[in-house]
């Protein structure tokens, strides 16, 4: 058994998804994506607005979930990765119920939280928006001011699932050293 769970969140645009891919593949750890995993869970389906879409990601959210514990209760190491939010933001607390998770199946996690200078994420939100791999599922269908955006990635500042984390500004995507964050991930999932 290997009671650990990774966890990436963090500020939109921010490199999460991308990480959390690489992550798997150098640890050799099961990954979810709340946005692929949105994604899969709509195939069937279009959705119509926005309201819609931010319904599906609470739906994605509790799929996300069920898969987690699924892994966490037969022992597995897992990571998961999403915009997950914290208490007073959404109608469910995210990080509370991570943190039962963690809790009820006796986890050591570890958080990367990715933040970055919200001017140059809003510009990476903008164009990612235009990519035909987001999917209509997670396009916003609008644009969004500065400060909305900027608001957006501050109400993830108080997500805590407990456990250490560790910080990864992302502003500078050339600046950020990725292999070190790999070995400190192997370095927990294998201790």
């Amino acid at each position: 058994m290997n009671k650990k769970i990774i966890i990436i969140n963090g500020y939109l645009a921010s490199g999460k998804s991308t990480f959390a891919l690489h992550l798997s593949k150098a640890i050799h750890v099961p990954c979810f994506i709340k946005d692929t995993f949105k994604i899969a869970l709509c195939q069937s389906i279009s959705v119509a607005d926005r309201n819609e879409s931010s319904r599906f990601s609470a739906v994605t959210f509790d799929a996300m979930m069920y898969a987690a514990e699924r892994m966490m209760e037969a022992g597995y190491p897992v990571i998961i990765e999403g915009n997950f939010m914290p208490a007073g933001v959404k109608k469910t607390d995210e990080s509370m119920r991570i943190r039962q998770l963690i809790s009820r199946y006796g986890y050591l996690s570890l958080t990367f939280k990715f933040t970055g200078n919200t001017e140059v994420l809003y510009k990476r939100f903008m164009e990612r928006e235009k990519s035909p791999d987001r999917g209509q599922v997670n396009t916003l269908g609008f644009e969004p001011s500065l400060k909305d955006f900027s608001s957006w990635c501050h109400n993830l500042d108080g997500f805590d699932a407990g456990g250490k984390i560790i910080e990864v500004d992302t502003t500078d995507f050339a600046a950020v050293d990725y292999e070190m964050y790999f070995r400190l991930a192997d370095q927990f999932i294998h201790a």
